[in-house]
């Protein structure tokens, strides 16, 4: 574990504002994220494919416009951006406006996530299908539209991040090779285990500058697309998306955050160390 400088401040700028961006935030865990940072007052940019002029790029409700509705209603001030996170100059674009508009930057989510496209779209068999009968595109999506989209969006908020005192990094991922873990399909596990390593390894080159890195595995969390396949599911103990993210809000909060740097952290345990409330 990277502990870099003498410790992390509170994330507060001049004016008391707080600014993130949550990068995938139409829906899921990045909407839950955005929506819970929203009431506990942060600036949010919301950003993701879906928009109300753009269209959807899924059946599933949500607009970044929806969510960044939510976060104002909810006390914070929502920013909604259309961006393909697949699209490098798009990113670039959404961080030059964040760098323009808001001058800093004390928070990043890396919720950004194609790889559950395909099984939104119906393709459960698909899903739980031996690696050799899955197409080729299930490794794609998951790497072009998951680890690179997250590289990508915390390479261009590097500058922002750097010049934000105590800034923090979140990389929402997946515990997919704890011992009794439920076994899941080879791409996912190794894209699950690249964005661990991306943590890691940006937390070590951030170490200098006291910016937090961490990867976040949430448990079953009740998305729009988990609660579609609620027959196939143990629901009981579930994660609300809110739940998640007011997780995210406390270790944004938490002024010794940097010793944790570096490592894959559960919500659950987060929740624990926090007195979080994850299931409604």
């Amino acid at each position: 574990m990277t502990t870099g400088a003498a410790g992390a401040q509170p994330l507060e700028g001049e004016d008391g504002v707080r600014v993130a961006l949550v990068a995938g935030a139409t829906r899921g865990v990045g909407r839950g994220v955005a929506v819970a940072l929203g009431a506990a007052g942060w600036t949010v940019w919301v950003s993701g494919r879906s928009g109300r002029e753009h269209g959807a790029t899924s059946h599933l409700p949500g607009t970044v416009e929806e969510t960044a509705q939510e976060v104002t209603a909810g006390g914070g001030r929502g920013l909604p951006v259309v961006c393909d996170h697949r699209d490098d100059d798009q990113v670039a674009g959404l961080v030059t406006r964040i760098a323009g508009e808001s001058g800093r930057l004390d928070l990043l989510v890396n919720a950004v996530w194609a790889g559950y496209e395909r099984l939104n779209a119906g393709a459960w068999q698909e899903w739980n299908a031996p690696f050799w009968e899955q197409p080729v595109d299930l490794w794609d999506a998951m790497f072009t539209g998951g680890v690179r989209a997250h590289y990508v969006c915390t390479r261009a908020c590097a500058p922002l991040l750097r010049a934000t005192p105590g800034s923090l990094v979140v990389t929402v991922s997946m515990g997919v090779d704890a011992p009794g873990e439920p076994v899941h399909g080879v791409a996912y596990t190794v894209a699950k285990i690249a964005d661990d390593r991306l943590a890691a390894a940006t937390a070590a080159a951030f170490a200098a500058d006291a910016v937090t890195s961490v990867a976040l595995h949430p448990g079953l969390v009740r998305t729009e697309g988990v609660l579609q396949f609620a027959e196939h599911l143990d629901l009981t103990s579930s994660q609300s998306p809110q739940g998640v993210g007011r997780v995210v809000a406390a270790l944004a909060a938490d002024g010794d955050r940097l010793r944790l740097s570096g490592q894959a952290l559960t919500v659950a345990g987060l929740a624990r160390d926090y007195g979080v409330d994850t299931l409604s």
